[in-house]
């Protein structure tokens, strides 16, 4: 909750804010008071402004370390759960695990129209993945910020899909994906797809390059963006909601049958665009392997 020395609106930064480590410039004036010598320092940041000078030297600590421990968690229950399989009738977690992986088979089988042993892994990584991020954000956003600041830890943001960087790394690697099979699947064709269509006449090409490399790009960002802007936008108001604990006793009740109803339709968010995500990658690499 927010504290009583604390406004409104410095309790919503102060949720917002990742713990950054990067390095300052030479000359940069912190937070306490001293000077950041010659040559600049490697250190937390203290606030947004310092993460901001930074630049693009700036890591998002907490985003990294609950993205990779989700992932680590991902591959040692699966394997767990794959190690437990058996020809008897699945019960409790080995049952939803395999709902799982045949969903996403399923979905892999419709939506993807080439020959690719990468895909299906790829898919049910992606969806397992994104779903254990936004997962994060129904846990209350006042529960791990405040136990690890009795730690010495000022900042903690603990929902990866909020932050950019995260949600466009993964774009990044599957537009990565989608241009290695373009170029090996079609070879000389990938080119001949960006310079002659939508016009067939080589007087279109710098038009047909144009508008193909725009929409190339599109992809991406449309993938990464789409996922941070909803992940973003349902933290924002779990954590206004959360500000309202501290508006008086009057406000409790009301706060809390808000949390609850927001948390109960937020876990079709997170699941619509854990789906969302992994619906596009498979179109995007069966587009790359789409040989006309």
């Amino acid at each position: 909750m927010a504290g009583d020395t604390q406004t409104v609106s410095g309790y919503i930064v102060h949720h917002l804010t990742n713990l950054t480590y990067g390095k300052l410039p030479a000359g940069y004036h912190r937070h306490d008071g001293s000077t950041v010598g010659e040559g600049g320092a490697w250190v937390m940041a203290h606030g947004g402004d310092e993460a901001a000078a930074m630049g693009f030297t700036a890591i998002h600590v907490d985003s990294m370390i609950w993205s990779i421990g989700l992932g680590i968690f991902f591959c040692w229950f699966f394997r767990r759960m794959a190690k437990k399989a058996s020809a008897d009738t699945p019960s409790g977690a080995l049952n939803a695990v395999e709902m799982i992986v045949g969903f996403v088979d399923n979905t892999v089988r419709d939506s993807f129209h080439g020959r690719n042993p990468l895909v299906a892994p790829l898919a049910l990584t992606v969806f397992v993945w994104v779903f254990l991020m936004n997962l994060m954000d129904l846990i209350p956003v006042d529960l791990i910020p405040h136990t690890l600041a009795l730690l010495g830890v000022e900042y903690q943001k603990i929902v990866p899909s909020t932050d950019p960087n995260i949600t466009m790394g993964m774009a990044v690697g599957v537009f990565i994906l989608m241009l290695y099979y373009s170029i090996t699947v079609k070879g000389f064709g990938f080119v001949k797809e960006l310079t002659l269509n939508p016009f067939n006449h080589p007087v279109f090409i710098p038009v047909n390059l144009f508008m193909e490399v725009v929409g190339l790009l599109a992809k991406p960002f449309s993938l990464g963006l789409r996922l941070f802007g909803n992940m973003y936008a349902g933290e924002m108001i779990f954590i206004l909601i959360a500000a309202l604990f501290s508006a008086g006793i009057a406000w409790l009740v009301p706060a809390g049958l808000m949390q609850v109803g927001w948390a109960i339709f937020h876990i079709l968010i997170i699941t619509l665009q854990a789906f969302i995500f992994m619906v596009l990658t498979i179109v995007y690499l069966s587009m790359a392997h789409e040989d006309h």
